[in-house]
């Protein structure tokens, strides 16, 4: 049984929703360079409300605080002034990628003498439902500016008045280059609105969900627009017997300690057995010199003893913390196996300098991203040359890894004739 809305959420969810199927409709012809001259003044706009925004931001945090968030968190959720320089950089990196909308995906000729192409076009109006990062609202309403998606963005509770700040910098900066302010919009409301909003498929066309896992299984259930789910990312880095043991330390600590607490850090390391005795000792050594807490598998415990014990419930958590299981594994299958078993399909990666394991790993790992000898840490739209990224979606239709424009569009059939009929 659907669960009866209050009139204040019907209300809010209508004006929300029409405000931005009409400034979807008027996106959809506006030009390449008035998408791009907004996203310069977007970018210029949030350089000067810096103050503002840190302003906003420190009484997000300081509430963080109060409430007993983990230091993880409040990582997500902190802006600083490089922060914020890069938010507006990567505004500026997306006005200078290429329009994808109008792109000519493929053409062909029939025999009959019509003439087809697939074309991108926007997709329409985009929900974005996310939690503590605050620059996700910079990065959602630029890709969707710049692929002339309307966009309608909820954060979290804890990051509503950063989020706000910064969506209102970039709403007047749309503004001014004559496209409707409407194009990018802030839910003000609780789980009510989200819920109405959630049952508008009539004005909504997807939903982007990323954030804890039981907001994005509650969406999931709720939603009766199509979902793009960015998921936990438990990810792992494989050692392979024929590692470079100095690269794999390396890439390690890339991929755990660097920022353990976004969803590319792994949080579980596999290492082939014929490697285990010369790498885990001094993995685990720079792990534990960066603070990081080794928990490990009875054969990782007989080479570093004091190692915490894992438990099979720490296969499969996404620690977003300084936290590493370790597990040995005999052959290079049993390693693909495990992944198959506790991966969630974000990114995995092997260290190696055997061709035909690097080969095998790619072919056989079923993730959004698999590498080589890389850091898992890579697994960001800024990295792959997107300028930013709505989310990384561990879906298998429709968009697949970090979401940037090309993921923002779908496509229609353009047919044209000479007065050709079926017949």
């Amino acid at each position: 049984m659907t669960t009866a809305l209050s009139p204040e959420a019907e209300r809010a969810a209508e004006a929300l929703t029409a405000a931005a199927r009409a400034a979807a409709r008027a996106l959809a012809g506006a030009s390449a360079r008035a998408k791009d001259a907004a996203l310069r003044a977007g970018a210029a706009g949030l350089r000067r409300a810096e103050p503002a925004l840190l302003t906003a931001n420190a009484a997000d945090v300081a509430r963080a605080r109060q409430g007993g968030e983990s230091a993880a968190f409040v990582d997500r959720l902190t802006l600083t002034p490089e922060r914020i320089a890069a938010m507006a950089r990567g505004l500026e990196e997306i006005a200078a990628l290429p329009d994808p909308v109008g792109e000519t995906i493929a053409a062909w000729r029939r025999p009959n003498g019509l003439e087809i192409a697939q074309v991108r076009v926007p997709i329409g109006v985009v929900l974005s439902i996310y939690e503590s990062r605050p620059n996700v609202t910079a990065d959602s309403a630029a890709l969707c500016l710049k692929t002339a998606n309307a966009v309608v963005l909820k954060g979290g509770a804890e990051s509503q008045a950063t989020s706000g700040a910064i969506a209102e910098a970039l709403r007047g900066a749309i503004a001014a280059e004559g496209l409707p302010a409407a194009a990018v919009q802030l839910v003000e409301g609780g789980r009510e609105v989200v819920r109405a909003l959630l049952r508008r498929d009539d004005r909504i066309d997807v939903v982007i969900a990323r954030g804890g896992e039981a907001l994005k299984h509650t969406i999931v259930a709720e939603s009766r627009i199509p979902v793009v789910k960015h998921f936990e990312g438990i990810c792992h880095l494989y050692v392979d017997a024929t590692a470079d043991l100095d690269m794999a330390e390396r890439l390690c600590l890339d991929a755990k300690v660097r920022r353990p607490s976004v969803c590319n850090a792994i949080e579980n390391l596999l290492v082939h057995e014929a490697a285990a005795a010369a790498f885990l000792p001094r993995v685990v050594r720079a792990l534990r010199a960066h603070g990081c807490e080794v928990r490990g598998c009875p054969a990782t415990r007989r080479l570093v003893p004091d190692v915490v014990p894992a438990t099979d419930a720490d296969w499969d958590t996404e620690y977003l913390d300084l936290v590493l299981s370790v597990a040995v594994v005999p052959t290079l299958e049993a390693a693909i196996a495990f992944i198959a078993a506790h991966g969630t399909g974000l990114a995995e990666a092997i260290v190696t300098e055997s061709y035909a394991a690097a080969e095998r790993f790619l072919a056989d790992v079923d993730s959004a991203a698999v590498f080589v000898n890389a850091s898992t840490r890579f697994t960001d739209g800024g990295e792959f040359g997107f300028g930013a990224e709505v989310g990384i979606s561990t879906n298998r239709l429709h968009a697949r890894g970090p979401m940037g424009l090309r993921e923002l569009t779908t496509y229609k059939y353009r047919v044209r004739g000479s007065g050709q009929t079926r017949g």
